[in-house]
């Protein structure tokens, strides 16, 4: 064991725990102020839900045993997971490794709330976040990064892009399809409620994710710092891409937009932030912006799919893009050599190993998320009513309002 390591992990545990609430605050911040309370505590439910699942089988389920699509339960409630040892060869013991995975679970679920915010019941959501670790994140966890499938077959995700993104993406993508439109969807135009808000959420997930992405180098060593300054760099430059952007488009630049782009930079750097060179993840990070924006601003209106808050435009399609610009640029040295380099150094696998795993993690995730979803639609109702969607659900789903003046009228 090596106490710098130790510490180091402890701190970004820490990190990635706090870009649960920074995530409620951007999401609060892009709702409307009815919605508010709900679409945070949406946020903060999976806090309590993925941090007991974990104890009681995620961590398990994640990373014990030897299957190809699950782990076991040899280590439920964190039997056998100790303090003091690893089992995996690292510099830390298995019960941190267990604490900082467990942040990441967290984390999934809150992104896909986003998809149908403003319009979802609370308690059909809290049934869909259970299924959806139980029956997604796990396996996939344990297929990516627990010695499974995907593993096997040569895949590689520094720090969740497949795990975390895409899975979280496109069940945010199933169930604003299955959940349906908000009522005055394509009628009336959306705008944030609180701008600040979301610049204060995205400077919480940047702040976060130098944790998520740095600490997933599990060690406080060179892998660490080089994915930390990979983060920094492509948050930076898709913030810099989005801002220029919407400067030719709409000769204005706005600070939803740049906070947009800072995100869409951290999901997209994610998969590769230890494999891929400074150079490469600007180029990522410039890149990211364009491809996000499109799908947020023409191709959800083309398709007519409400995805309330862009989980699946940022998250889903910038956890793809991520996923398939690493084994581009991955770099021999850094990915663990030639078999897992990328395209530019004139190796194919990677990139044909990565396109599979991301097909079989959409088709997976969409599946299972579907009937997931309609199976909760035959026990009890998704969505609230239409004169509970016209006041807000704030108050009707949690008796708590953000703004103790407002009267009930909102655009």
């Amino acid at each position: 064991m090596d106490s710098g390591t130790i510490a180091f992990i402890c701190v970004s545990a820490m990190l990635v725990a706090f870009m649960t609430p920074g995530l409620a605050f951007f999401y609060g911040g892009l709702g409307r102020r009815k919605n508010v309370i709900n679409t945070m505590m949406m946020c903060i439910l999976p806090m309590a839900v993925g941090s007991v699942l974990w104890l009681i089988c995620g961590y398990s389920l994640s990373f014990a045993g030897t299957g190809r699509f699950i782990g076991n339960l040899s280590h439920v409630f964190f039997n056998g997971v100790s303090e003091t040892t690893s089992s995996r060869g690292l510099a830390l013991p298995d019960l941190l490794f267990a604490a900082f995975q467990m942040m990441f679970s967290i984390i999934a679920v809150a992104i896909a709330t986003g998809s149908v915010a403003g319009r979802m019941r609370f308690t059909p959501l809290a049934l869909f976040a259970v299924g959806y670790l139980l029956f997604i994140y796990y396996p996939f966890a344990h297929m990516v990064w627990g010695g499974g499938l995907l593993e096997e077959l040569g895949t590689i995700d520094f720090a969740g892009g497949d795990v975390v993104h895409i899975t979280s993406g496109v069940s945010g993508l199933v169930l604003a399809i299955v959940v349906g439109k908000r009522r005055d969807f394509d009628r009336q135009a959306y705008r944030p409620h609180n701008v600040p808000f979301v610049l204060l959420g995205a400077g919480i997930l940047l702040f976060g994710w130098y944790g998520f992405n740095a600490g997933s180098a599990l060690s406080a060593g060179a892998t660490a710092v080089h994915a930390l300054m990979t983060t920094h760099i492509a948050a930076t430059s898709a913030m810099l891409s989005w801002i220029i952007l919407e400067k030719l488009l709409n000769g204005k630049v706005s600070l939803v937009g740049a906070s947009t782009g800072l995100v869409a930079g951290l999901v997209a750097i994610t998969p590769g932030a230890g494999y891929v060179s400074v150079a490469a993840s600007f180029i990522i990070g410039l890149l990211v912006s364009p491809i996000v924006y499109f799908f947020i601003s023409v191709v959800k209106h083309k398709l007519g799919y409400d995805d309330a808050l862009d989980a699946f435009g940022c998250h889903g399609i910038g956890g793809i893009f991520g996923g398939i610009v690493t084994a581009v640029f991955a770099t021999p040295a850094l990915s663990g050599g030639a078999e897992k380099a990328g395209l530019l150094f004139g190796q194919t696998h990677l990139f044909w190993v990565t396109l599979l795993a991301i097909a079989i993690t959409i088709v997976w995730t969409a599946v299972v998320a579907y009937l997931l979803i309609i199976a909760i639609r035959w026990v009890m109702p998704l969505r609230v009513s239409d004169r509970v969607e016209a006041i807000g659900l704030d108050d009707n789903e949690h008796e708590e309002t953000a703004y103790p003046t407002f009267m009930g009228l909102d655009s």
